[in-house]
């Protein structure tokens, strides 16, 4: 989807941030499978998540069980 509210939004770039954490795919290629979004977008969405986790230790906790959910 196209919004951009906060509810929507900050889901879609933890998954993002996971999808170029954890996979070796291009930000091309990762904006595209998001609905057609450009490899900004997606660099956007890593470097929020990145500085969203330095500031909330709460955000940092919920991506690294994330991580594990997704590796096991």
């Amino acid at each position: 989807s196209p919004r951009r509210a906060r509810e929507v939004a900050r889901p879609r770039q933890v998954a993002m941030y996971l999808a170029k954490t954890m996979t070796s795919r291009s930000l091309p290629d990762i904006g595209r499978r998001f609905g057609g979004r450009d490899h900004t977008t997606v660099i956007h969405g890593v470097r929020k998540i990145e500085e969203l986790k330095v500031a909330d230790s709460q955000i940092a906790d919920d991506l690294e069980l994330l991580r594990r959910a997704l590796e096991a």
